[in-house]
């Protein structure tokens, strides 16, 4: 975690700076896996991603189509891949490859049969290009299952530099000056921080982040495991920390009701859709921001620069997330899939396209588009086994991964209300206690 979180903090000047290196490395991505041939097979995949997200894995897969002759469809699952997949399996259709976003969920399909295990050429790549951490998270019961295709930095405040130069605010390295630049920011008419409330996983990357950072990696991995309670005093003071920001007029974009309203996509837009007029001065999310940045019209490390989460308590926290590739069928073509998603073949081509960090170490880092990312996907590889998974993403998923329920829920009603620190509490154990039976 040391080695990430100094890594990260290398983000401010890489954001500010640029300089040399910032060329893309373009042309053609290697070719360093074997592949079969797979003329006249369909192969279904299915994820969570839209939008420009799909558009660059869509370029991965018409790279797979080219070098295999297979024919493969894309199927967007919605939020929910535990309901979609679960009720494709019950129909007797599951897709041939899900990229499931949670650890929690590509477990429990392990564990109900419905995920196979990753064949001898699969694990063979994966073992060749990934740290064992990446290997362990994608294993159930010691047998690897999926392939962490695309990860990602999930503690990151991306800046809109019009609105800092206006205010004159400064990058922050700790929470008390964040709320500081937040409130300097408001005063000169613009609102602090859009949030992405409406998808109430952006909402548990805050909570994760606060909780990291004050209450340790230890704490957080009993609390991930639910060893100990969400009445924990630990969990109340990060809460009352979260409050100190989303319970303060004028910080959060929109007020509380207008962050509930506003998707994800949307919050970068607030902050960087009008560059020299922007609704927000910031937003915080993880690496792939870097996507809608452009998506929104505005120019990453010039309109947009980024800086590590801040320091709640004694070191900046570094959460990570991705998405991990599993076969719902056992059969030749999603194996081949796997085994070119474990490639650094793979890999290159999204990172390419921007929006995208890779956990292979493999994948060169001349194929990121500019500094910034690159400096992101340095700092992911040499943390190699130490870093800290999202936590929402290794619960069971009607804990951490579903709408309208579990974690999602109850963190969207404590935005809606800051002031409700212990009711909200027992609202998290409660349904935590349901999910994990315990």
């Amino acid at each position: 975690m040391a080695l990430l979180a100094a890594g990260a903090l290398m983000l401010t000047a890489a954001g500010c700076g640029g300089g040399d290196g910032d060329t893309v490395s373009g042309g053609p991505p290697p070719n360093t896996v074997k592949l079969p041939s797979l003329k006249g097979q369909k192969l279904q995949v299915t994820a969570v991603w839209t939008g420009t997200e799909q558009e660059n894995f869509t370029k991965v897969l018409k790279e797979f189509e080219k070098r295999t002759g297979a024919k493969v469809s894309f199927v967007p699952s919605g939020d929910d891949m535990a309901g979609f997949v679960g009720s494709k399996v019950a129909g007797g259709a599951p897709p041939d490859v899900a990229m499931v976003g949670q650890v929690g969920v590509m477990r429990e399909f392990a564990q109900k049969g419905w995920a196979k295990p990753l064949g001898a050429e699969a694990s063979a790549e994966l073992a060749k290009n990934y740290a064992k951490g990446w290997q362990d998270l994608g294993s159930y019961e010691g047998k690897p299952y999926g392939v962490y295709f695309k990860t990602s930095n999930k503690s990151l405040l991306w800046y809109n530099t019009s609105a800092f130069d206006y205010a004159g605010a400064k990058v922050p390295k700790t929470w008390q000056e964040f709320l500081a630049q937040a409130q300097l920011i408001s005063d000169s008419g613009t609102d602090a921080v859009a949030i992405g409330g409406q998808d109430g996983w952006t909402l548990t990357d805050w909570f994760e982040n606060v909780y990291l950072s004050q209450a340790g990696a230890e704490k957080y991995d009993q609390l991930a495991q639910h060893k100990i309670k969400w009445t924990d005093p630990s969990v109340k003071k990060a809460l009352e920390t979260l409050a100190e920001l989303w319970g303060t007029k004028g910080l959060v974009a929109g007020g509380r009701s207008g962050a509930l309203q506003t998707a994800f996509p949307d919050s970068v837009t607030k902050a960087f859709g009008n560059k020299a007029e922007p609704d927000a001065g910031m937003v915080f999310e993880a690496d792939f921001v870097a996507a809608n940045v452009a998506d929104a019209g505005a120019e990453l490390d010039q309109d947009a620069k980024v800086f590590p989460f801040p320091a709640v308590g004694g070191k900046a926290p570094v959460v990570t997330g991705g998405d991990v590739g599993v076969a719902l069928k056992n059969s030749k073509a999603a194996q081949a899939l796997l085994t070119f998603l474990a490639s650094p073949d793979a890999g290159t081509i999204w990172a390419q396209s921007g929006g995208f960090i890779s956990a292979n170490k493999n994948v060169k880092f001349s194929a990121y588009p500019n500094a910034s990312m690159r400096k992101i996907a340095q700092a992911l590889i040499a943390a190699g086994n130490d870093f800290r998974f999202d936590m929402s993403d290794q619960a069971p998923a009607s804990f951490g991964g579903k709408p309208a329920q579990g974690e999602w829920k109850a963190l969207q009603d404590f935005l809606k209300n800051p002031r409700n620190v212990e009711g909200i509490q027992r609202q998290l154990e409660a349904d935590a206690a349901k999910a994990y039976k315990n």
